[in-house]
């Protein structure tokens, strides 16, 4: 009877060890998990807070159209200086 009674004891003693470990166990996944929720809220944050992507690549292309199209009048200006000049020439 007395060696069941010392094997309950060591049975017990083991559970509250394992149970002890597991516990700082909790503890410890419990405080990552609180600095990944942080982290991910300060990404989120960061996110936000960030221009939208390719912002600056519609700005470059706005001002790229814009110097296409002056550089297409300016072509149409030019010719148009030339047929008149052509025109000129012709009548000489």
């Amino acid at each position: 009877m007395e060696d069941s009674f010392k094997l309950l004891e060591d049975r017990v003693h083991r559970a509250a060890e394992r149970i002890r470990a597991l516990s700082a166990e909790t503890q410890a996944l419990r405080a990552e998990v609180a600095q990944a929720k942080d982290r991910a809220a300060k990404a989120e944050q960061a996110l936000a807070a960030a221009p939208p992507a390719g912002a600056d690549d519609a700005r470059k292309a706005e001002a790229f159209e814009r110097e296409v199209k002056a550089l297409r009048r300016e072509r149409e200006e030019i010719r148009g200086r030339i047929e008149k000049l052509v025109s000129l020439l012709e009548r000489l």
